[in-house]
């Protein structure tokens, strides 16, 4: 493994975005990046199995569990986007660039992900070209990929059902897994690349940590959880008895707060507090 190896993954990375950049600009709409960020790892697992050569029990696994989790979440944001336009976040974007925005979202947007998911790959570089043994330390990532994968695809599923019912507009979703955690799917995400991590360690990638450390961060500081909460509590009716009773991120056993048990709360459901809808 060397750094020639590690920059092909980037390449990799970058013509797929770069497609979808192109695609974008035909379509007047730049959130279809979001559908590929799974993707994009994707891509680059292959690439980094390919370019260690003959494929180990361990790449095997990888590409396996990869392709599980990059696949249902495009899928998922796909459905959750369809018909709806292009994202606020993006739309905003639109109107400060007025006419160079075509050119400019190449490089505020998809460029700035490759570099991101090149960073964040590391992982699954290290992993693909580990040529010792699968042993307890990979088998513990891959239990604690299962983990963070089902968590997030759950709460996923707990919250579509929930948009999909006319009866909970305006609402909180307080209850499954929303019950536990204001960001049961961020969080689900944060243990799964976790995950990923005990498997490049289990072949000597220590080294990698900065990448679920960093995925972490972005998540509850950055892109995640204080972005979409920035003004929700005004927008949302309910959300500030939402934030007094439910953690932001780690989950806690509903009905407790400080380590004190609380009454049930009401029966009514919060709307994804990402959308605003």
């Amino acid at each position: 493994m060397t750094p020639l190896d590690a920059l092909y993954g980037w390449l990799a990375i970058l013509a797929l975005l770069t497609v979808v950049w192109i695609a974008s600009v035909r379509l007047r709409d730049a959130s279809i990046v979001d559908w590929f960020w799974g993707p994009a790892f994707l891509v680059a697992a292959v690439t980094y199995v390919i370019r260690a050569g003959t494929p180990s029990a361990r790449s095997e696994v990888l590409i396996v569990i990869v392709a599980v989790w990059a696949l249902r979440l495009a899928v998922h944001i796909y459905i959750r986007n369809r018909g709806h336009g292009e994202d606020p976040r993006y739309q905003v974007f639109r109107a400060q660039a007025g006419d160079s925005f075509w050119w400019v979202s190449f490089f505020r947007v998809f460029l700035l992900q490759s570099i991101l998911a090149g960073i964040i790959s590391a992982p699954l570089l290290a992993a693909a070209f580990a040529d010792a043994p699968l042993g307890p330390l990979d088998w513990l990532g891959v239990a604690v990929w299962i983990v963070g994968f089902t968590f997030e695809a759950l709460a996923d599923l707990q919250l579509r059902r929930f948009r999909a019912d006319p009866a909970t507009r305006g609402t909180v979703l307080r209850t499954g897994l929303w019950a536990w955690t204001r960001h049961p799917n961020y969080f689900g995400e944060a243990v799964l690349w976790w995950g990923y991590f005990l498997i490049a360690l289990g072949s000597g990638g220590w080294w990698t940590i900065f990448a679920p450390l960093l995925m972490t961060f972005l998540l509850v500081r950055v892109s995640g959880v204080a972005l979409l909460e920035k003004t929700v509590v005004a927008r949302r009716p309910g959300y500030a008895e939402y934030i007094r009773d439910v953690p932001a991120f780690i989950p806690r056993p509903p009905g407790r707060t400080g380590g004190a048990v609380r009454s049930a709360p009401p029966t009514t459901r919060t709307r994804d507090p990402r959308t605003g809808d």
